[in-house]
């Protein structure tokens, strides 16, 4: 069965051009053909040049490649123009290599692991992390089938088993690389939806206090969605904020845009506690400037540690604290 991982980008409507375009499999064969043909007699087959010409036409232009000498094996990325000026290069990862691995089980599971790892990377990952994680894939898979192409002349277990070690070191490197990457890129979004939906509860709370002078109930909303934004950034500076990056941009921008929500929705509720005097504000002096910024810490605060004004709640309506549960 041949394997083939292509750019998952596709046009609505395929042209007759584009269905009658040669698969990497056939461009694969059309190599081997043109390399036994060179080493033999020293004269190369053009077929091989027309067909990688009408490959890269819709596949795009090969920027690696490694083809194996022995068998009609090999794997390559290819990069895909770019649709629009403002769009990035996507980069396509391709595989054949089962006729190499069907006497090699372990170096055809990794090979597996490198298609996953490449699906993962096209679909979750942009830009230069993209590529350059894709490049890794391809240089382990290329290292893969150096193994097998060798093999078929002379095996030497000692130094085969040696080589898969490294590249099952070298997979799990990339493996973390492409984590590493993909959380970092969730946070982004993360973020980019958190920063929306707090500037423009913002922008919202500050026109209603223009027109109201002073609302404890505004300014908790404002402040409470601050210290949510605050908490995220300090977790993502202290690398102690991991996010479901497998689930795409929409979801990691929609639980980033909960998040000032939530932390305004505890701000509120502590400020109502706070002012109606079911919790004490902990202020020496009771004048009024005093309870606003003590109501704003507090909103601030509770923004901040869910935790804290989950307790502060419990302790107002009587109820068991989170540290206490614990105990």
């Amino acid at each position: 069965m041949t394997e083939l991982v292509q750019p998952l980008v596709a046009s609505a409507e395929e042209t007759p051009a584009a269905r009658s375009a040669p698969t990497f499999t056939e461009l694969v064969y059309a190599h081997y053909k043109w390399w036994r043909a060179l080493a033999a007699n020293g004269e190369t087959d053009p077929r091989f040049a027309e067909i990688r010409t009408k490959f890269e036409q819709h596949h795009g232009l090969l920027v690696h490649a490694f083809w194996c000498s022995h068998v009609e094996s090999a794997v390559a990325l290819t990069q895909l123009p770019r649709p629009h000026w403002w769009s990035r290069r996507r980069l396509g990862f391709h595989r054949e290599s089962d006729w190499a691995t069907k006497n090699h089980p372990e170096i055809a599971m990794l090979l597996h692991r490198c298609d996953d790892l490449a699906v993962r990377a096209q679909t979750v990952l942009t830009g230069v992390r993209q590529r350059i994680c894709l490049h890794l894939i391809a240089a382990s898979a290329g290292h893969l089938l150096s193994l097998v192409d060798t093999a078929s002349e002379h095996e030497d277990p000692k130094a085969t088993a040696d080589a898969l070690a490294r590249e099952k070191r070298a997979l799990e490197d990339t493996d973390k690389y492409y984590r590493h990457a993909a959380n970092g890129q969730a946070q982004i979004w993360y973020f980019a939806g958190m920063a929306a939906v707090a500037l423009l509860i913002a922008a919202a709370s500050g026109v209603t206090l223009i027109f109201n002078d002073w609302t404890a109930a505004v300014a908790a909303l404002i402040a409470g969605s601050a210290g949510a934004v605050v908490s995220v950034v300090q977790r993502i500076n202290a690398g102690d904020f991991s996010l479901d990056y497998d689930v795409g941009r929409p979801y990691a921008i929609f639980l980033g845009g909960l998040r000032p929500i939530i932390g305004a929705a505890f701000a509120l509720a502590i400020a109502f506690a706070f002012t109606s005097g079911m919790v004490h504000l902990p202020v020496g002096d009771t004048g009024e400037r005093n309870a606003r910024l003590g109501i704003l810490v507090v909103s601030f605060v509770a923004g901040f540690s869910e935790r804290w004004a989950q307790d502060t709640l419990a302790t107002a309506t009587g109820q068991k604290t989170t540290m206490e549960v614990k105990k």
